[in-house]
């Protein structure tokens, strides 16, 4: 699934090519994604011209000026330019056509993407409820143990919670928690503030240097331009269970939390 590094890199490469182009035409081939495609999105948007492109956790937010296009990647989607004769594949479900002869190509083979439109998107229900961006001053180490300090919750399952921070999806908070030397089993409001400011810490860093890596390849995700994230060839827990950890040599772990895998070394982290 893209999580916010993929989506970021996608962002970057999407807005040198699309600022202050306008959009002529909205082909939907297919509108059943996870929400359907709302069947007015090309009325509200033909003749608008792409004043920005944001991210809000896992979303994309194309500012069309008074009207914003919400984009979800879902489980298997990618975003890439499309050739000016390049037939439509498959599961290739939304164009957006812009001047320029620049076409915009929605893939998504499990459907479970979104495109929408809001005249408000800090009130849309998608992005209200969302926690602060990692990346930023808001997410800090007295937020997080206040946040902790009340929450029973495994700590892994906390940073993954949307609500509390965004974007940090399950590779991510594995490495981040093994950077930071805290197990993902580790009740959350055990964590001293200390502690908190390791993780916060931990999680800019394994964040960054995903983003500067192109995010991580793990089954569908690709660039823009087509190519693979290579963060996973950084890790140094997730997915390596059995082998030694890369610090100390200790096999690294495998445990099961909220159904999914979470990885860690028993001895960096305590």
């Amino acid at each position: 699934m893209p999580e916010l590094p993929e989506v970021e890199t996608t962002r970057r490469g999407l807005l040198p090519r699309l600022a202050g182009r306008r959009l002529e035409r909205v082909v939907v081939r297919d509108p059943r994604l996870r929400w359907p495609v709302p069947p007015d999105l090309g009325d509200r948007l033909a003749g608008r011209t792409l004043g920005d492109l944001r991210r809000r956790g896992k979303y994309l937010l194309f500012d069309f000026g008074g009207v914003t296009q919400i984009v979800h990647l879902g489980m298997s989607g990618s975003l890439r330019f499309a050739g000016p004769d390049e037939p439509a594949a498959r599961h290739d479900h939304v164009d957006w056509r812009f001047d320029g002869g620049v076409t915009l190509r929605l893939r998504d083979p499990r459907r479970f993407g979104a495109v929408l439109w809001t005249d408000d998107a800090a009130r849309h229900p998608l992005l209200a409820h969302l926690g602060p961006e990692p990346l930023t001053d808001a997410f800090d180490a007295d937020y997080l143990h206040a946040h902790c300090r009340r929450r029973s919750a495994a700590i892994k399952q906390v940073i993954m919670d949307a609500t509390v921070v965004v974007g940090v999806g399950n590779i991510y908070a594995s490495e981040s928690l093994f950077h930071a030397g805290i197990r993902p089993g580790t009740a959350a409001r055990r964590l001293s503030r200390p502690a908190c400011a390791r993780l916060v810490d931990a999680i800019r860093r394994v964040l960054g240097a995903a983003i500067a890596a192109g995010g991580s390849s793990l089954r569908d995700y690709v660039a823009t331009d087509g190519e693979l994230g290579y963060f996973q060839l950084q890790t140094r827990v997730y997915d390596r269970a059995g082998l030694p950890c890369k610090a100390c040599g200790t096999p690294v772990r495998r445990v099961v939390q909220g159904q999914r895998a979470s990885f860690y070394c028993p001895r960096c982290q305590r």
